[in-house]
């Protein structure tokens, strides 16, 4: 577990995020998965830069 440190506080954020659709029906199809991906590869590449982690 890694700790970031400000000028007076000490912390560790990690967040989980499911997305869940009524009956499990398939919302991102086509066009719309496309942008999701790109969307997460761009938040993936930016947040390797930091030091985050985001998990598929």
């Amino acid at each position: 577990m890694e700790y970031r440190y400000g000028s007076h506080t000490v912390f560790n954020i990690e967040y989980h995020f499911v997305w869940v659709t009524k009956y499990r029906y398939k919302v991102l199809n086509g066009e719309i998965a496309h942008r999701v991906k790109d969307l997460v590869g761009r938040s993936r590449s930016a947040a390797e830069k930091t030091k985050q982690r985001i998990l598929l």
